[in-house]
């Protein structure tokens, strides 16, 4: 029986995925956290250090989907991955509260990289589910 290594329980590509997430909604969420004051339209009511927890938050999400990964559920592990990424689409909600316009460049790509490795990783993600929910339905190999 061949020996599997703990991130080989699910697709290597997902792991990077979920790695590069991991750092883009970090740098999004410091900058945010760091400039809050510049970010335009932010409620008064918003601190860094809430901006910090909230990131906190979105990525025990992630490492709770690895933690699953880890003792063996995939399908569990890749839903968490999956609605991880999913979380970076809200950064987007920037732009509800001000145009793109009205943010530096820095923020608009901080939000950018943060959206895109999000909704790459939640695509990702929920193409394994899909894939291996399909496979059993049919009964097939994934």
């Amino acid at each position: 029986m061949k020996h599997r290594s703990i991130p080989s329980q699910l697709p290597k590509g997902l792991w990077s995925l979920a790695a590069l997430y991991c750092i883009a909604s970090l740098i999004h969420f410091a900058h945010n956290a760091e400039y809050i004051a510049l970010y335009p339209n932010v409620p008064a009511w918003l601190t860094r250090e809430q901006v910090y927890l909230v990131w906190l938050a979105i990525t025990g999400v992630g490492i709770a989907g690895g933690v699953l990964a880890a003792v063996g559920w995939r399908m569990a592990a890749a839903v968490l991955l999956a609605a991880d990424g999913a979380f970076g689409l809200d950064g987007l909600g920037h732009y509800a509260l001000a145009l793109c316009s009205e943010h530096t460049l820095a923020m608009n790509l901080t939000i950018a990289f943060e959206a895109v490795a999000g909704l790459a990783l939640a695509v990702a993600a929920g193409w394994f589910v899909a894939r291996h929910a399909a496979a059993r339905f049919w009964h097939i190999r994934a």
